[in-house]
């Protein structure tokens, strides 16, 4: 894995004066999936939120230094951040689908905000997004039912085809499964195995077992810090941090 999708560069977030992150250099590779783990509050899903502009929505919120996608920055007058959010997709930890949508709508609609298609194609790129989330099968016969018709596990298989849709180049993954129950769970996870063929994914989980099992490399943060990051399997074997063995250790967090 040589080539670099997405690079943050003395990434900095705050909120009104308090800064969240501090000072990040961390680069993303192609079709690899980047587990980030540390304890609750250390800056893992802020950091995530920056890398698709989605950080400064909130009030007060703000950005110093600068994220690269495919060597473009994201940061910038000139830069649609609609767009920034088509290229670089985000699954939220709660599943959110539209709520006054149908499941093809649901899917549909971030092609619509940013492309033009026609009816047969717009089914043709519903269906494949559906397809890539493995739930094709199980909704095929009621795209036009509410997307809350569906269970928790499948909602969460819906946002990921939404994203999906519309081609990201990277997708971000806040804590996907933790609203989901065991066999949900898995599913999603080996959805994640078999996506990153397609494109990068970068996942925050607070579960350690989760980043041992679907990520390729993972990164410690630590008080808005990032300590170390590695193969996932030197992380978990052999850590070059004491801080990080620590917590991988259960001794904090």
């Amino acid at each position: 894995m040589t080539n670099v999708v997405l690079r943050s560069e003395k990434l900095k977030a705050f909120i009104d004066a308090t800064e969240i992150i501090h000072g990040i250099d961390l680069s993303v590779f192609q079709n690899e999936v980047l587990a980030m783990i540390g304890p609750s509050g250390c800056g893992k899903s802020t950091f995530l939120r920056c890398l698709n502009r989605l950080h400064e929505v909130v009030p007060g919120a703000r950005v110093e230094g600068q994220v690269v996608l495919k060597e473009k920055p994201i940061y910038g007058a000139a830069v649609d951040p609609v767009k920034v959010r088509a290229q670089i997709g985000m699954v939220f930890q709660k599943p959110n689908p539209f709520p006054t949508m149908t499941i093809f709508e649901n899917v549909a609609s971030g092609i619509l905000l940013t492309q033009s298609k026609s009816k047969s194609e717009l089914q043709d790129v519903v269906e494949s997004a559906l397809r890539s989330a493995a739930l094709f099968d199980e909704v095929k016969d009621k795209l036009d039912r509410s997307a809350m018709s569906l269970s928790g596990g499948q909602q969460q298989r819906l946002c990921i085809a939404r994203a999906l849709a519309v081609k990201p180049e990277v997708l971000l993954m806040d804590e996907p499964t933790s609203a989901l129950d065991p066999i949900s769970t898995a599913k999603v996870e080996e959805l994640i195995l078999q996506l990153k063929s397609k494109t990068t994914i970068i996942i925050v989980t607070h579960n350690m077992q989760q980043a041992a099992r679907v990520s390729n490399r993972t990164a410690f943060f630590l008080f808005g810090e990032l300590i170390e990051h590695g193969a996932t399997q030197d992380m978990f074997t052999n850590p070059k941090q004491k801080k990080t063995e620590e917590y991988i250790t259960g001794r904090f967090g």
